[in-house]
């Protein structure tokens, strides 16, 4: 059985915790997450150590900063600790977990743990919603570095400009991504909530979309004032019952931030921020998609709502290098198609990502779609076959549901993804394992097209299939 969070708040794990350096394991260290709140203990001067179960680039780097890092999961190390921080992907029958329990160590969960690391920062802008909160964490990384913030950043994927998640920096400034998966967000303490977009999705967890808005009320009551989207309705819902002030961006000419002289080109994308219909400061990304644009938006309401000047604001959203699986331009195949990979998981992000590609000129589009979980196959099935059939794909590719923590109770397969997908006039495929998926691709895409590759799960081992000399 997985485990649940904890939510007990700052004030009862600084009691756990108390004024001197404690002996911290953490169980399932190797996560982005993890990795990096093992690297701010080891700062503060706790003895730090962690299981995992594979060794990775992530676990030998924080093995060199101080982390003793271990591959079998054992009772000992329990008894060893003072307090166990663990992820909720951790089971109830770990060794570690069990004999925790049995010794009556404090058991605190990841989320929890963060929450109570970023207190200590008197400015915290956490960037929640459904899609874009990877994207919009780094912009606004970018663009409070750009102001001298030196901000310490806790994102959900790599930085090309770093090559890191996350970022350790200064005890002054906090940004981070708030996921609401298991309400994990509700353990955050933001001074300025950010709040992208609310759509329906996490269907193991969240039962209905009431359940959901109440979720991100909750989260923006953390603050008196959050940045939001003006045009979602569910946000303006949520702004209602949380009884915040909203500073609103989007589309809407009615929204404090808005977009002006947007042009999106094939690998790049450039826009003026207006601050109440006036200019406030031009930008240039080197990442296509008037959904990036939107998120860069956010970014800058975040940092002007912060005091941050326009000047800096402009300089750090043309320097933001974009992320990686974020329409990341990956290569070639052997017969010249440009290979683009993307994280869309969500028929709302597959629908951003592929009206993208539609745009970019080239002369044939082909998609491969992996979908992320059992569960929100399921649930969102007629909106995932309504999004692949009106894209502009020559093709579509299905790979294998990617389970993650599921099995299949439900009874959907990729097989009928792609029937379905037919059945509205387009054409679609399924394979039955990626090198299937990859050796399709390579026959019918050539020179002058374009493939891209999207999903959540494994299918991230696509690109490099497809790009690898043959």
């Amino acid at each position: 059985m997985a485990l649940d969070n904890t939510h007990y708040g700052f004030e009862k794990i600084n009691e756990m915790i108390g004024s001197s350096p404690k002996k911290i394991f953490f169980a399932g260290v190797g996560g982005v997450s993890m990795s990096s709140l093992a690297k701010v203990c080891v700062l503060r001067g706790h003895s730090v150590s962690g299981y995992d179960r594979t060794e990775s680039d992530l676990t030998r780097k924080i093995s060199e900063e101080g982390v003793k890092v271990v591959y079998d999961s054992l009772p000992e190390y329990a008894d060893a600790s003072d307090i166990v921080v663990y992820t909720v992907a951790m089971n109830e029958s770990d060794p570690v977990i069990k004999r925790a329990r049995e010794l009556g160590r404090p058991l605190i969960s990841r989320a929890d743990f963060l929450g109570y690391i970023m207190k200590d920062y008197p400015v915290r802008v956490g960037v929640s919603g459904m899609h874009g909160k990877s994207t919009t964490t780094a912009i606004a990384a970018s663009v409070f570095e750009a102001a001298g913030l030196d901000p310490t950043v806790f994102g959900g994927a790599r930085m090309k400009k770093t090559g890191e998640c996350n970022l350790i920096g200064g005890r002054e400034c906090f940004v981070f991504e708030a996921c609401e998966y298991m309400g994990s967000f509700l353990d955050f303490y933001p001074t300025l909530p950010v709040v992208l977009n609310i759509d329906m999705d996490h269907p193991d967890y969240f039962k209905s979309m009431d359940m959901i808005i109440d979720h991100f009320a909750a989260f923006m009551k953390k603050s008196d004032r959050a940045v939001v989207n003006g045009d979602d309705i569910e946000v303006a819902e949520a702004v209602k019952r949380a009884g915040v002030e909203p500073i609103t961006f989007g589309r809407s000419p009615s929204c404090d931030y808005t977009l002006g002289g947007v042009s999106i080109g094939p690998r790049s994308s450039s826009f003026d921020v207006l601050y109440r219909g006036e200019f406030l400061t031009h930008a240039e990304i080197n990442v296509p998609g008037e959904h990036i644009a939107l998120d860069a938006l956010a970014a800058a309401a975040a940092g002007h709502a912060s005091g941050i000047s326009p000047e800096a604001i402009g300089r750090g959203l043309s320097s933001y290098a974009g992320i990686n699986r974020r329409m990341e331009f990956v290569g070639k195949t052997a017969r010249g198609t440009d290979v683009y990979d993307d994280y869309a998981h969500h028929p709302t992000e597959l629908n951003a990502t592929l009206k993208t590609a539609g745009r970019m000129g080239y002369e044939k589009l082909f998609v491969v779609f992996q979908p992320h979980t059992f569960s929100r196959t399921k649930e969102l099935f007629d909106e995932f076959a309504y999004v692949l059939a009106g894209s502009l794909a020559e093709k579509t590719v299905l790979a294998p549901i990617y389970p993650a923590r599921e099995t299949n109770i439900y009874g959907v397969t990729s097989d009928g993804l792609a029937a379905a997908v037919k059945n509205r006039g387009a054409d679609a495929v399924s394979a039955g394992s990626l090198d299937e998926a990859a050796e399709m691709i390579k026959e019918i895409a050539g020179d002058g097209d374009c493939v891209v590759v999207a999903g959540a799960g494994d299918i991230d081992r696509l690109p490099a299939m497809l790009t690898e000399k043959e």
